[in-house]
């Protein structure tokens, strides 16, 4: 059976990190009509936080759709560009004395949250990766972006395979509570890979791992740092880490990567 671009990207990146979970895409619609001609799609019958829907993609592998009405607040909608109450949103109220020493405090951190803008998108749908064909022409479409959860060690190697050709110096800030921002809503918004450390809703209400981290970026990125990862494996840099020992000398170890690090005699 011929496998689909995600299919191959997705299948690629579990074995390469050896995740725990699979990749999963998200993608913003301005009509939520559309979600109605999406095969196998799943309505929430609850209200949900975003983490959760996330999880329902990542962790159970289904194809959720959502509107802002399915969400439990606009903390939760305004990431993703769904409708709000802009001015009261931004007050951070809700977060003062929960979160933030002050209502300052808190309005300082809504500004800080890369979001999408208000008034285009009326629905989102999040999916495993391997489930978008790659087709424009299905109902389900292209993801805007894709994200995955993998450990620290796991997550530094992908990024040295982001950097492998056309090195770019990484800056990702920590927006502190609704670190989502820091990662689809900073992916969404901007479109460049975004690194996050998933925050207390994303663990308690995700499903999150203690030791788990989350990227979000185009699938095209993927793709770039699977082979940069190759080219590193090549050069005996591979993933999971060997441990190498704290006492050893450390020319042997180096030796396999570096040429002028053998050892003497």
């Amino acid at each position: 059976m011929h496998k689909s671009y995600f299919d191959q990207l997705a299948l690629q990146l579990e074995h390469t990190l050896k995740l725990r979970v699979p990749p999963i895409g998200m993608k913003l619609f301005e009509n939520p009509n559309d979600l109605e001609k999406i095969s196998r799609l799943r309505r929430p019958k609850a209200v949900h936080t975003l983490d959760q829907i996330v999880a329902q993609a990542t962790r159970l592998g289904w194809t959720v759709g959502v509107t802002g009405e399915d969400l439990i607040g606009d903390q939760c909608r305004s990431v993703v560009g769904l409708p709000i109450q802009e001015q009261e949103w931004a007050s951070g109220k809700d977060m003062a004395g929960v979160w933030y020493a002050t209502v300052e405090d808190a309005a300082a951190h809504q500004q800080a949250m890369h979001r999408i803008p208000q008034g285009k998108y009326q629905a989102l749908v999040v999916a495993p990766l391997r489930k978008w064909s790659g087709n424009e022409e299905d109902a389900l479409g292209l993801p805007d972006i894709a994200l995955f959860y993998a450990t620290p060690g796991a997550m530094i190697y992908f990024i040295n395979g982001l950097q492998w050709e056309g090195y770019k110096n990484f800056q990702w800030g920590v927006v502190g509570e609704s670190s989502c921002a820091d990662s689809w809503g900073r992916a969404l918004n901007t479109g460049e890979p975004s690194l996050s450390i998933p925050c207390f809703a994303e663990r308690r209400y995700g499903g999150v791992l203690d030791d788990e981290m989350l990227m979000a970026l185009k699938p095209d990125d993927i793709s770039k740092s699977l082979e940069g990862m190759s080219a590193l494996s090549k050069n005996g840099l591979r993933y999971p880490f060997p441990q190498y020992g704290i006492q050893m000398d450390a020319r042997a170890g180096l030796a396999v990567s570096y040429a002028d690090k053998k050892p003497n005699g």
